[in-house]
């Protein structure tokens, strides 16, 4: 469902979820059905039906509730002033949402439920935060349409009314595929809240791990969950030095200077961004260190097995959360014996349980969102020095791991370490001792490994690679399963055994099954640096065979004082049209620029710098043949070639003799 409120018309959509019936209301001076469409939330009511919105509770629910409870007096008036009041009361409902002041009706007070998509997917938290048309364009969706007529605009023709209409029919339909791609979210959400008999149908994950954590610790301190909810750790200084764990020491200058760096660290815990930056050169590699993790890789380049030697890759086992509970951590207000048993039964009930059961995955959020949650001021489990214990001391942990290695294992190059893991490239001869290494590690913190090697790490920088591991022997049912679900994978068959390599993509190398609210642009140069290096497939010869005009497309976003228009260059005098907030685009041959111009002082930002020029394509209209979209093949070659001479050191004519 969805509304649309304009200063005198009022537009109500709603699609049955199995029917697909389409009932439609209109509150203007050009027709009135204010009286259907509360007879309609009646039944809704009556039957108790659910409301299936994208900020639906911020917003339509609101107006909802609104309508319900003024019904009597709103019925009184003329349609054209129902429509002027229920938009009033928008204005104020998103000026309220906007200022984070408390709406009228909070969800458990809503006589109609709702199931709301955006709070679902945790569109609503800053780093995530998405409109429904960005999320139109991440699924690709056929009409990326802005509301085409202004809010304060008077409607006084049934054109404008239908346009509006037409309008709001996108926006239901594309929230109703956001809904079933969030259909088995949705499931466990239901099962949740009957289970626990907390509503958690519109719940993120960190607010279900909170939730479930909170109904846990709960029934154990035989505290009250409300009277819990209210419990904080508050901190004037945090002092580095007296939460170091006694076990850290290095035997190198370099790592040896990093720890007394660290102790000399004493934190403001309302004001940590930035508090701590620094960098150790070791082994050629520079490791960066801040109040949050570490990261370090060697130059771009692609690292490869071989007979002689191996990638090994090594990571900590639920690395936060172990490391509470192996050292007995808990967030000061809550004791520390009944929060650390806890936190390990759902470690060791999540081991237990397939994961195809949904009850793994419950228990792997509560296990990465808790570490999260003590640094939110929201969370009952607020304590930031908790917080810093886990941060600096998995750090320095994870580098003691790394100094053992690099100094014990002769030959030992360091590829890559990432917040709870090290890729070493090694002489396979020392791989048991490598073992051993990593055996004493775990005596000395009590953590556990886990371990396996790559045939390729393809890396551009340490959040930024694709790494294709060592061929692993299955049987045929396991590799015919995993051939139907893993395509993108590398699959091998000698005589009647049977082999498979899957692969990881990271960062800007990342194409298949993106999460929505990411940026998924330009997938057609990730799929071909993808298959150039896994399948050995020339850039020019993929873009060849690709002709998902999708794949080629651009997402394009203008916020506050920005306004994006299309420029069209002529020998004549130049003109542009005004564009919508988001924009799909793709670079062409022909065409546009897409400019970025600011109302208030006309500075102007081209999208696509230089002589490229672009097609808009919200209105995906897919062509009989494709040299009819006229796509500029030269520009994503050239992004390919960029990323592969940033990894290889070679253009393009120069892939033949690599490959």
């Amino acid at each position: 469902m969805d509304y649309e409120t304009l200063i005198n018309c009022f537009i109500a959509v709603f699609k049955h979820y199995k029917t697909g019936d389409l009932y439609i209301f209109s509150v203007c001076k050009l027709q009135n059905d204010f009286d259907e469409f509360v007879k309609f939330l009646n039944i809704n009511k009556k039957k108790k039906e659910w409301h299936i919105s994208y900020n639906g509770l911020a917003f339509d629910a609101q107006i909802t509730h609104y309508i319900l409870d003024n019904y009597h007096w709103l019925k009184e008036s003329k349609a054209e002033d129902i429509a002027g009041t229920i938009y009033d009361y928008a204005q104020e409902t998103i000026g309220k949402s906007n200022r984070r002041e408390f709406l009228d009706y909070p969800e458990w007070q809503m006589t109609i439920k709702q199931i709301d998509v955006f709070k679902l997917n945790h569109w609503d938290n800053p780093a995530k935060r998405s409109s429904l048309k960005w999320i139109q364009y991440s699924m690709d969706w056929e009409n990326i349409i802005d509301m085409p007529i202004h809010h304060e605009t008077m409607i006084e023709t049934e054109k404008q009314r239908d346009i509006i209409t037409t309008y709001c029919i996108n926006d239901v339909e594309s929230t109703e595929a956001i809904y079933k791609r969030s259909k088995s979210d949705l499931q466990l959400r239901l099962e949740l809240s009957k289970i626990y008999n907390i509503n958690l149908v519109n719940a993120s994950e960190p607010r279900i791990s909170k939730e479930l954590f909170t109904f846990y610790l709960s029934k154990e301190l035989n505290v009250p969950r409300q009277e819990l909810k209210r419990l904080r750790t508050y901190r004037e200084i945090i002092r580095v030095k007296d939460i170091i764990l006694p076990y850290t020491e290095f035997k190198t200058p370099e790592f040896k200077l990093l720890l007394e760096k660290f102790k000399t660290v004493e934190l403001d815990p309302e004001n940590t961004k930035g508090s701590f930056k620094y960098s150790v050169h070791y082994k050629g590699i520079r490791t960066d260190f801040g109040l949050g993790g570490v990261h370090g890789a060697a130059t771009p380049s692609v690292y490869k097995s071989d007979d002689e030697k191996v990638i090994m890759s090594s990571d900590v086992t639920s690395f936060y959360p172990n490391l509470a509970i192996r050292n007995e951590w808990s967030p000061a207000h809550l004791p520390k014996e009944k929060f650390c048993a806890l936190y390990e039964w759902f470690y060791t009930e999540r081991r237990k349980i397939p994961k195809s059961n949904h009850m793994n995955y419950i228990y792997k959020i509560i296990l990465n969102s808790t570490y999260g949650l003590s640094n939110d001021k929201n969370a009952f489990l607020y304590d930031p020095e908790f917080t810093m214990r886990v941060t600096v001391n998995g750090q320095l942990s994870l580098m003691m791991l790394y100094e053992m290695v690099m100094t014990e294992i002769p030959e030992a190059f360091p590829i890559m370490h990432n917040t709870d893991g090290i890729e070493t490239l090694i002489l396979r001869k020392y791989i048991p001792q490598y073992m051993e290494i990593c055996k004493k590690w775990e005596e000395i913190t009590s953590l556990n490994l886990e371990h396996d090697t790559y045939e390729q790490l393809i890396l551009a920088d340490v959040n930024n690679y694709i790494g294709i591991s060592e061929y692993k022997k299955v049987d045929l049912a396991h590799w015919r399963d995993m051939k139907a679900k893993n395509p993108h994978y590398l699959y091998r068959v000698n005589g009647n055994k049977f082999y498979y390599a899957s692969t990881k993509c990271k960062g800007r190398f990342e194409f298949n099954n993106l999460q929505l609210h990411k940026n998924k642009s330009k997938l057609i140069i990730p799929k071909a640096i993808y298959n150039y290096f896994v399948f050995g497939i020339l850039p020019e010869e993929y873009l060849k065979t690709n002709k998902n005009i999708l794949d080629y497309c651009i997402g394009g976003k203008s916020k506050g004082d920005w306004q994006m228009v299309a420029r069209y260059i002529s020998k004549q005098e130049p003109y542009e049209d005004k564009l919508q907030k988001i924009n799909r685009y793709y670079i062409s041959n022909d065409g546009k620029k897409i400019i970025k111009v600011n109302s208030k002082d006309h500075r102007e930002i081209q999208l696509e710098a230089g002589r490229w020029m672009q097609t808009i394509f919200n209105n995906a209209e897919l062509k009989p043949k494709w040299e009819d979209y006229d796509v500029n093949v030269d520009y994503y070659l050239n992004a390919v070639e960029k990323e592969l001479d940033n990894i290889i050191g070679i253009d393009s004519n120069q892939l033949t003799l690599f490959n």
